[in-house]
């Protein structure tokens, strides 16, 4: 009879801690955000009010980056936008890691058309191994040797969770379409594959 409750409060206990663990982590996640983000602009409301009040600066950074996002998408803020980019691309030290994050969040950005337009799989990094990829644009190669060009998909392997990955040339016919959306590709890299779904189609480019 011990043995048996032992046994069964073990597996429930198991069962209760892999359900709290994920509500666990975006709860801690979301505390160290809060917490970040408060603190980007609390100092001056507690150097402004003469005390803390805490939560102003992350409603203040929200309502900021909200009226941001009405700015760019009207045809006066894509101009001031377009200065600010040229403005940050003369300043030396700047330049190089603005333009690296711009580059790394316009590629995931969903607003972005011309950045991943496929979510494929190519047979890698040997034969029988397949992996996910995103397809980002063709190229052709022509030699001074051969008239025809010779056509490849590149494609981006994350080897890293998602930001950092390898960049590799396919045939055309090496590489594998889904029906998968380039959000359903990049949930099943973030996942680890966990939500890769069970069954996938192959369609045409």
């Amino acid at each position: 009879m011990a043995y048996s409750l032992r046994t069964t409060f073990k597996r429930k206990f198991i069962a209760g801690l892999f359900v709290s663990i994920p509500a666990i982590i975006t709860l801690l996640v979301i505390m160290w955000f809060f917490r970040f983000v408060d603190g980007l602009l609390g100092p001056f409301y507690d150097r402004l009010l003469g005390e803390h009040t805490t939560g102003l600066g992350f409603i203040s950074a929200i309502i900021l980056i909200f009226l941001i996002g009405i700015i760019s998408t009207n045809v006066f803020g894509k101009k001031i936008l377009e200065l600010a980019d040229r403005l940050f691309l003369r300043i030396p030290v700047f330049k190089g890691i603005y333009t690296a994050a711009k580059q790394l969040v316009d590629a995931f950005s969903p607003e972005n058309k011309t950045s991943f337009k496929r979510f494929v799989i190519v047979e890698y990094p040997r034969a029988g191994c397949f992996a996910f990829g995103f397809l980002t644009k063709e190229c052709s190669i022509r030699t001074d040797t051969e008239e025809n060009e010779k056509c490849y998909r590149v494609v981006y392997i994350p080897t890293n969770n998602l930001y950092l990955g390898e960049i590799i040339l396919f045939k055309k016919d090496d590489v594998l379409y889904t029906d998968l959306s380039i959000q359903d590709g990049i949930k099943i890299i973030l996942s680890g594959g966990i939500a890769t779904p069970s069954h996938m189609k192959e369609t045409r480019q």
